[in-house]
This record gives structure tokens, sequence and C-alpha cells, in this order.
């Protein structure tokens, strides 16, 4: 681990899926659940997620983009919001 970045330097460090926001299953961890919730009042920046959830803006960017490929928000003007299927997955 690298402690300056928080980056594994090996690819079998034990924190290099410490936060993951979408499962292997295509469904929202812990993490990911969080990062949608937040997003509930409508679109934030991944500036405002990250202050919003107290979770690291590089993680957060990591995060959205995992949302963002899987369909649960999108990206417009650079401000995320929840689709349909996001809103869904939290209710």
């Amino acid at each position: 681990m690298n402690a300056k970045t928080g980056t594994c330097v090996q690819k079998s460090c034990p924190r290099a899926d410490l936060m993951p926001c979408v499962s292997p299953d295509g469904k929202p961890t812990s993490t990911g659940m969080t990062t949608l919730k937040s997003l509930i009042d409508g679109a934030l920046t991944a500036e405002e997620v990250a202050n919003k959830t107290g979770h690291p803006l590089f993680r957060v960017r990591s995060g959205l983009r995992e949302l963002k490929n899987a369909g649960f928000v999108e990206e417009t003007a650079g401000k995320y919001s929840l689709t349909q299927s996001g809103e869904e997955i939290i209710r």
C-alpha cells in the first residue's frame, strides 16, 4: 500500500477492492448505497457527494464511475443524479 496515495502497489494487496460500489453480481454494495442515497435530493458534483458521505474524493469519483457504468446514476454537466434504476434500488 502506498501510504501517500492510498493505492495498492501490488496486485495481491488486500485493500485493492476496499470500497467498491458495485458487487460482482451487479448490485450496489453498502458503499454504493451510501453514495446513491446521497443523491436522493437531487444532482450533486463528486465533491458534494464526498462532503455529504464523508468518503475520500478519489473513492467517490471511482464509485460514481462504477455506479454510472451499472446504470444507477447518470452524469450531466459534471453533476450526478439517480437514474430510474438507482431510485428503485434505494426505495
